[in-house]
């Protein structure tokens, strides 16, 4: 009985990448709630100054060497920890920093599981021998609680195919954000229109200048709340306005950072509990300028709120909401380039089955077509795709994922049209990727995944996830996938 596509040779690599526990960051920590930290930072105020010395040397001898700015992160959680309580210590410095090192917690980003690759062309393709290609992975992270972050590796393509991923930096820290962040308040509104804002709530920032800041709006808040703190809509109003505008900011590498030696870890309230399966494209405008986006799901627990990354350089990153009425669910995947001057994406809006949306604007996505639904044995529950299509001669290659019987998840692909994405020249009947029993045990188990693969001299580079647990890479030739699809139209 065939359960793989006949004929089509798929070639795992050698190559399994899995969690590192000892790559940790430094995360704020308040013992027991604010009563705890109260608690604790007067329990702090009792030490002798000689005490302090004596256990911050301690504290710094045994962690200052496992992160680069370990005093300024401790600094940093003391006056937020004060800010939260309404506090104000003058203590001394070390007193300060003995405090915010109680307050700090190490967490180790991927101790859990590395998983859910995507893969796109370096922007730096420099010092390379001809034929070879420098290229950026991004994968899912979970450490304690299984909450996700997002990181990244580094490696290169061989003028002969060869697949080398350069190893992680020992030492790595969160992503910061960037302070001067500003909003457009018609872009903003209109979000908020979409959220169902109250019309009062809209009255509320009209008085905004066309581009503001979150300190400015913050302002603008604190000076109508002793009219209208009062009223029954107010707290509910104010807490969704700043829930989006915390959703939508931007990260700046430091100088001495890479992209390698930092993680994308959740903050604000729509990414309480993980930032999940990133989705990078390298797109190439009109005018030949180069843009990485990156669409990804924001989770607070409860709801999922879809996002979308944007850098030029992998130095300062953008984060914005996706909007609109078709911009729901996970699994969104942006063309490479615009298709008859529009951006085009697909995605899985209702859960189940797959869409092309088109839009003037990379944010707002308002209407979608229906592309496929699941029919094939292997994926009746679910069908979904697995990265940004890959434009060839013959047309759009779409990886795509598809669950079966036991929640088996397999990969497979279809063919689009390259002028009209919205029609499926072939389509495999059989899967191109199933999980092997070496790669079926897992977090959750009977699962190969991938969120974006690369083409190159012929070959795709396909990396994928084994059961939400590591990750290896397959190849498969460029023209006998083609030519397997061509000669299966849908």
């Amino acid at each position: 009985m065939t359960i793989t596509q006949p004929d089509l040779a798929v070639k795992r690599l050698p190559i399994r990448l899995t969690g590192d526990d000892s790559r940790v960051i430094c995360l704020p920590f308040l013992p027991a709630g604010h009563t705890g930290a109260q608690l604790l930072l007067d329990r702090l105020s009792e030490l002798t100054e000689d005490q302090v010395n004596l256990e911050l040397g301690r504290v710094l001898q045994d962690f200052s060497r496992r992160h680069t700015d370990i005093t300024q992160i401790f600094s940093q959680n003391f006056k937020a920890a004060c800010d939260l309580l309404g506090l104000q210590r003058d203590w001394s410095k070390n007193r300060r920093l003995l405090a915010g090192a109680y307050l700090t917690m190490e967490y180790a980003i991927d101790s859990a599981a590395l998983f859910n690759p995507s893969i796109v062309p370096d922007p730096d393709q420099s010092n390379l021998t001809k034929g070879s290609l420098r290229f950026i992975m991004s994968f899912r992270a979970t450490g304690e609680g299984h909450v996700s972050s997002i990181v990244f590796r580094r490696g290169v393509i061989g003028r002969n195919q060869g697949f080398r991923i350069d190893s992680s930096p020992s030492l790595i820290s969160r992503a910061r954000p960037k302070p001067d962040q500003t909003f457009h308040r018609d872009l903003f509104l209109r979000k908020l229109a979409e959220l169902r804002l109250r019309p009062e709530g809209q009255h509320l920032l009209q008085d905004l200048p066309n581009r503001f800041t979150l300190a400015q709006l913050q302002q603008t808040i604190e000076t109508a709340r002793p009219q209208r703190a009062g009223e029954p809509w107010f707290h509910d109003t104010v807490a969704l306005i700043l829930w989006l505008a915390r959703s939508n900011y931007q990260l700046q590498l430091e100088p001495d950072q890479d992209i390698c030696s930092v993680v994308f870890f959740p903050r604000g309230d729509s990414e309480s509990r993980g930032i999940e399966d990133l989705r990078l494209v390298r797109f190439v405008d009109d005018d030949g300028s180069a843009t990485y986006y990156g669409t990804y799901t924001a989770f607070n627990g409860q709801r999922i709120l879809p996002m979308l990354l944007e850098t030029a350089d992998f130095r300062t990153v953008s984060v914005h909401t996706l909007n609109g009425a078709a911009a729901q669910n996970k699994g969104m995947a942006l063309f490479p380039r615009r298709i008859d001057g529009h951006y085009v994406m697909c995605g899985r809006i209702d859960g189940q089955n797959l869409y092309i949306m088109v839009s003037d604007m990379p944010h707002f996505w308002e209407s979608a077509h229906l592309l496929a639904r699941p029919s094939q044995a292997w994926e009746l529950s679910i069908i979904g795709n697995c990265g940004s299509p890959i434009e060839t001669p013959e047309g759009w290659l779409l990886i795509t994922h598809g669950v079966g019987p036991m929640r088996r998840y397999c990969l497979g692909a279809m063919l689009l049209d390259l002028e009209d994405p919205t029609k499926i020249r072939g389509v495999l009947r059989h899967p191109l990727l199933i999980p092997l029993e070496n790669e079926r045990e897992g977090y959750v188990p009977n699962v190969v995944y991938s969120c974006g693969s690369l083409a190159h001299r012929g070959t795709l580079f396909l990396p994928y996830a084994m059961s939400d647990l590591a990750c290896g890479v397959a190849t498969i030739r460029l023209d006998e996938l083609l030519d397997h699809l061509l000669s299966s139209p849908a």
